[in-house]
């Protein structure tokens, strides 16, 4: 396998805007609880101040094989490189008053387990396999290999509601930083 972690962002396709999020700014989010993967339920519509969701499409695991074609899939690689980012710069956002952050895909919270213990992420990830959350908002999705999968996009939430969107996400390992660049502006 791959590794998945170092990645040229130059040999794979970049994602495009397909307008598939433009809804998305001032939505209110509606209540749907998801499943953590510290062993809680997040109920994202309910959480007070700033809130960070980054959706992914999933994880891969050091073990086992990406589906076949993944990395010509525009936007598909780079959820490892992604985590780790909003890994390192999670002390930033939280200064920056980002009260909760989390991952979000629709892999089971029992997969996505093994990735935050891996990647030693100070906070969850939500899971969201019977898309739920995606459906009530409309998220852009894809489907290959027999799954239904997030395009890659990152929510910023104030009090339940989606103040911005980082839509698409490319690469995805500068995604944290476009997000702190965010919040800088937003609080000056």
């Amino acid at each position: 396998m791959s590794n998945l972690t170092t990645v040229d962002w130059s040999t794979l396709p970049a994602p495009e805007d397909d307008g598939a999020a433009d809804h998305l700014p001032g939505l209110a989010v509606p209540s749907r609880p998801l499943v953590a993967t510290d062993g809680g339920a997040v109920d994202l519509a309910a959480l007070a101040g700033r809130t960070v969701v980054y959706a992914y499409p999933m994880t891969g695991r050091p073990d086992a094989p990406l589906p076949e074609g993944w990395d010509m899939i525009p936007g598909a690689r780079g959820c490892t490189p992604q985590s780790c980012a909003f890994r390192d710069h999670f002390a930033e956002l939280r200064a920056l008053g980002v009260a909760h952050l989390f991952g979000l895909s629709t892999q089971t919270s029992a997969y996505q387990a093994e990735a935050a213990a891996r990647l030693h992420l100070p906070f969850p990830l939500l899971s969201d396999p019977d898309l739920a959350l995606a459906e009530a908002l409309r998220l852009p999705w894809f489907e290959t290999a027999g799954m239904r999968l997030l395009k890659r996009l990152t929510l910023i939430l104030r009090d339940g509601r989606i103040e911005t969107v980082f839509y698409p996400v490319f690469p995805p390992d500068r995604n944290a930083q476009a997000v702190l660049d965010w919040l800088r502006d937003a609080a000056g």
